[in-house]
């Protein structure tokens, strides 16, 4: 049992807000209950956005039309740009869709929650979007969206944000608003069912990463340290065994809690430089967020240890790497350097390539940093880092 680390003193504790969706249902067989569920929040017509396979909503789509919920189905194949926002919103108010359900990883949620909020506010996502856009606010809250994670990563289903892609801009930016919330979350197990190992792999890193950044992160409050310990503690007992000997049930439901746990940890403390790189690392080359985010992890704990100890020997943050070591190894006492080591042979382990599988070369490093500077999560970052940090980072991701 390891103990807790304050990030603030006593007495000293910053003020701080927690969000989430309005009810989150988790459980095996839950799936079930989404129809019911659709049918309360008013809905008669939904427009069902799915992911690469459509074909995973069949029962879904059966069980919603047998609750007197007529739907249309919206393929998302690949990650969310702002194309497919755009197309997505049209679609749903041609066809007076007036509740969006979201099935699928993250990409599909994201896109859900995107049109979701345009059908509500009207205009074009660039009047939004972060960084890209004009980043205007959205007034209004957006149509009712239900979201229902295939995967277990993202925790997409209780953040206030939707990543979209501009390929002109070579960057990813967020919609991001209160208003985004999804009105029901549904996490069901059950639905991990299957997936492959390469998914499980990147997935259940993006999730890790998801967790160990709000712990280290500036703005890490009580709520979310106690989150993110619980959540770490899941994946590091479970994720090496679901990839490489499949996931049975209790690994399933680790995962899915631990995914879960790190979309609440995100949307109320922040991320950090993982999620900094990833956002222009997804914009720049075709790469799948959760395996960008796991190339990087292991060297941008490494980097950020070593700025801390150099430049903040008393900085909060540094007792907090101890503490990961502990949750990841199971061994109290373990030092920093250990948990790293950790959590770099996990992705040996899982078999996580390197950047350079999509793309990513020396050349584009000196772009790469300048855009990841400038990325909302690079804000959450435990200490602002150098240009040569940055760049250390991203050499050492490759």
């Amino acid at each position: 049992m390891t103990r807790g680390i304050d990030m603030a003193s006593p007495g000293n504790q910053p003020a701080f807000e927690f969000a989430t969706a309005t009810r989150v249902v988790f459980g095996a067989g839950k799936l079930a209950e989404v129809p019911a569920a659709v049918r309360g929040l008013g809905g008669t017509r939904a427009l069902v956005v799915t992911g690469q396979d459509p074909g995973r909503a069949a029962p879904l789509l059966a069980a919603l039309a047998e609750a007197g919920v007529s739907a249309v189905r919206f393929a998302v194949a690949g990650e969310p740009t702002v194309d497919i926002a755009r197309e997505g919103t049209s679609r749903a108010a041609s066809e007076r869709c007036d509740v969006v359900v979201a099935l699928g990883g993250g990409s599909a949620i994201d896109a859900g929650k995107a049109i979701a909020a345009l059908v509500a506010n009207g205009g074009d996502p660039l009047d939004y979007l972060e960084v890209i856009g004009k980043g205007g606010a959205l007034s209004r809250p957006s149509a009712p969206f239900v979201a229902i994670p295939t995967t277990a990563g993202t925790g997409a289903e209780v953040t206030r944000n939707a990543v979209l892609a501009s390929r002109e801009a070579g960057v990813k930016a967020s919609l991001r608003s209160p208003h985004m919330l999804p009105r029901l979350a549904v996490v069901d197990p059950d639905l991990l069912a299957g997936a492959p190992p390469g998914v499980l792999a990147s997935s259940g890193l993006d999730a890790l990463s998801q967790l160990i950044e709000p712990f280290l992160s500036s703005r890490s409050n009580p709520l979310t340290d106690g989150l993110a310990r619980e959540g770490i503690r899941r994946s590091a007992r479970s994720l090496r065994r679901a990839v490489l000997e499949g996931a049975d049930a209790p690994a399933r439901d680790d995962l899915a809690i631990a995914s879960l746990l790190g979309g609440l940890c995100l949307a109320n403390a922040g991320l950090g430089a993982v999620h900094g790189f990833a956002a222009p690392v997804g914009g720049m080359f075709d790469a799948p967020h959760g395996a960008v985010c796991a190339a990087l992890l292991p060297a941008v704990l490494e980097v950020n240890l070593r700025a801390l100890r150099a430049r903040s020997p008393a900085h909060p943050a540094l007792p907090r790497f101890d503490e990961l070591a502990a949750l990841v190894t199971g061994r109290a006492g373990a030092s920093a350097e250990e948990g790293i080591a950790w959590v770099r042979e996990l992705c040996r382990d899982l078999a996580i390539p390197g950047l350079r599988r999509y793309g990513m070369d020396e050349a584009a490093l000196p772009a790469l940093v300048v855009k990841a500077k400038a990325a909302s999560s690079m804000k959450a970052n435990p200490l602002p880092l150098t240009d040569e940090e940055l760049f250390d980072i991203a050499a050492a991701s490759l």
